[in-house]
């Protein structure tokens, strides 16, 4: 079921936010507070995440305190990448996580880290024990990124793709399972510790993954579970079908289920980076998808959130 609703996926980082559209973060700030307040105006005690920043910046989250985003979420996530894509080193983890504790007094989780196998097994797996020993203690809630590599026939979710060169690569070899399902030497790291660290796992729409990896998931005995509900896939024919679809199947789990991605045709530019044109529209999704998807017995008794005219996709 789903235990958390996550608001956005590295709002600061250019792949995932349009900054050359809003360079303050002006639109996403607004964005953000009406998805919050959506989202509680649904559930009265769901815990609200601040989209995990990617790069760890203490000043995006003063940013955010300042406009008033912080007084309508629970949670503050971070995501890292060291070995990957970040300007430190591993062993700085402890002190990467607590320069963004010392400046909220919500609890902060780091909802992805991981390391790619796209230099060597070796390397992913000794990244991963030694994350588990850095972060162990330190953050409520820690999930690894990501059960099954990237399939190679499918892109990135960044924008600037193969001009990013080796970092775009290592987008499709973050798995502890490769493309075709059979393991890494990281998996068996992974599940000594899959007690305490859960994982993060992005499903496509209609991906034929889908049932395999909950297979993976009870046989390495995860409980938590990140994934997300794409609000620019909320237009594709089916969708509905496809998000029950992908709720059942992981109703077992713990799921902190994360909103993002602006459809084409609600963005200010038509792209999935882009704020959207009408803050309230993303607000609407979040809140409806907390109203399908979350038990009803633990749902506010507040009437249901409005659903807004959707304009049909282009």
């Amino acid at each position: 079921m789903i235990e958390a609703a996550k608001i956005w996926n590295e709002p600061n980082n250019k792949s995932h936010w349009d900054l050359e559209l809003d360079p303050a973060w002006e639109k996403f700030a607004e964005m953000a507070i009406a998805a919050g307040r959506a989202i509680r105006a649904v559930h009265p005690t769901l815990p609200r995440v601040l989209g995990g920043i990617s790069p760890i910046d203490p000043a995006f989250i003063i940013n955010m305190k300042e406009r008033g985003v912080l007084e309508h979420v629970d949670v503050v996530a971070v995501h890292g990448f060291p070995l990957d894509w970040n300007l430190w080193q591993i062993d700085e983890w402890p002190a990467k996580l607590a320069e963004i504790q010392a400046l909220v007094a919500l609890p902060v989780w780091v909802t992805e880290v991981g390391v790619s196998s796209f230099g060597a097994e070796e390397v992913q797996a000794w990244g991963l024990q030694r994350t588990a020993e850095l972060l162990g203690g330190r953050a409520p809630r820690i999930h690894w990124y990501s059960l099954y590599d990237l399939p190679t026939a499918w892109e990135a979710t960044t924008r600037h793709r193969e001009a990013e060169g080796s970092s775009y690569y290592r987008h499709f070899h973050m798995g502890l399972l490769r493309e075709d399902g059979t393991p890494k030497k990281a998996l068996s790291v992974y599940e000594q510790h899959a007690h305490a660290i859960g994982l993060c796992q992005w499903f496509h729409y209609q991906d034929h993954r889908l049932d395999e990896a909950v297979r993976w998931l009870r046989r390495l005995g995860v409980k938590q579970l990140r994934t997300g509900l794409s609000w620019a896939d909320s237009f594709r024919p089916d969708a509905l079908s496809w998000f029950d679809r992908q709720m059942e199947a992981l109703a077992e789990f713990d799921v902190t289920v994360t909103f993002c991605f602006t459809p084409e045709h609600l963005g200010v530019a038509p792209h999935h980076t882009s704020a959207p044109k009408q803050p309230e529209a993303f607000a609407e999704f979040c809140g409806r998808m907390i109203e399908r998807y979350c038990d009803s017995s633990t749902r506010a008794s507040a009437p249901p959130v409005p659903i807004l005219a959707d304009a049909p996709a282009p």
